[in-house]
């Protein structure tokens, strides 16, 4: 296995521990919806983001799964492997600028924030109208705030985390 690879695999799964951690953490719980609200949304754009579009869809994928499971939403983990990955994969396109042609960082973020507050809510949504019919409804103001969080709370972790990447790759 080459450095390169290593180097990935290690990212990869460092990432998926930290969308792990962040969803599963640090939870508002919703009312009405049995769900919550979480930060790990910003860790789902950022793997994107720092992994690119396959790493960090893996990333935010069995992060955000792994949360639902260990926190005992089990029935959710498969479409929240789904629609985070997705938003990971299309964040991590964004960014490397093959889906829009947005040239600063701080616009990529922004973009990828407004993708994730659709896709989450839309998503689970599509899920939930299977699962509770009309009801579900209900829940897609909680999933716009929490991916209203994700945009912030990746705006305002982006440098620091780039920063720290850089410095370990001009140290190894």
């Amino acid at each position: 296995m080459t450095k390169a690879k290593t180097k990935n695999l290690v990212r990869t799964a460092m990432f998926a521990a930290l969308t792990c951690i962040a969803t599963f953490i640090i939870k508002i719980p919703t009312p009405g919806t049995g769900g919550y609200i979480h930060p790990g949304d910003a860790l789902v754009i950022l793997s994107g983001v720092f992994l690119g579009p396959v790493y960090g869809a893996a990333a935010a994928g069995l992060g955000s799964a792994m949360a639902d499971i260990v926190g005992g939403y089990f029935f959710y983990a498969p479409v929240t492997l789904l629609i985070k990955g997705i938003i990971a994969f299309v964040s991590g396109h964004i960014f490397q600028g093959s889906v829009l042609n947005i040239k600063t960082d701080r616009v990529k973020l922004i973009a990828c924030g407004l993708l994730n507050m659709f896709l989450v809510a839309l998503g689970y949504l599509l899920f939930e109208l299977i699962i509770y019919g009309p009801g579900a409804v209900a829940s897609v103001p909680a999933n716009l705030i929490q991916g209203l969080s994700g945009l912030i709370i990746s705006g305002l972790l982006y440098m620091p985390l780039r920063n720290i990447i850089n410095t370990v790759d001009r140290t190894s």
